[in-house]
């Protein structure tokens, strides 16, 4: 394929997302629990803002069928996806109110917390800031767990990892 120049719009939203889709990022699901229960959802809109204070940010569609349940937490915990935990990420994706397919426990905030992730995020809500038709949520990071492995890796549609480095 040759270079494609173009301004985005609305008759150009499939070439936007085609050269978004050139960035690879890391699949996360964040957890939350609502009056009828946990929730998750898939993202990969996920990074890092401050080390001091600790915060984070996502962002949450707002076409998402879990808009309002996200949008009303106060606490939630964001966990990076190790490369053998594609299933999960994806039935997540699909349904963020079937927890039968994963191992999980609440922790002492009532977030739903997911075993084996690569890392975990336990955030409390910091700030929120409408962009388009996305919302930015901003974490501030409570407690953190983390271990070795590989992560699970998106990229122009497709799921991935990287190999390991000689």
């Amino acid at each position: 394929m040759t270079e494609k120049t173009f301004q985005p719009g609305p008759d150009q939203t499939p070439a936007f997302r085609e050269a978004l889709g050139c960035f690879g990022t890391g699949v996360t699901v964040v957890t939350t629990n609502t009056a009828s229960g946990p929730a998750a959802i898939t993202v990969n809109s996920f990074a890092s803002v401050s080390l001091s204070p600790p915060l984070v940010l996502w962002c949450l569609g707002k076409e998402s069928n879990r808009y309002d349940a996200f949008r009303a937490a106060r606490h939630y915990s964001i966990h990076v996806m190790a490369q053998d935990q594609l299933d999960p990420a994806l039935k997540f994706a699909r349904d963020g109110q079937d927890f039968s397919h994963v191992d999980w426990a609440h922790d002492h905030a009532g977030r739903p917390q997911l075993a084996d992730c690569l890392a975990r995020f336990d955030c409390e809500l910091a700030d929120c800031h409408e962009a388009g038709d996305h919302l930015i949520l901003v974490g501030r990071v409570e407690t953190v767990m983390y271990r070795r492995g590989q992560g699970l890796i998106f990229k122009r549609g497709q799921f991935g990892k990287f190999n390991d480095l000689i």
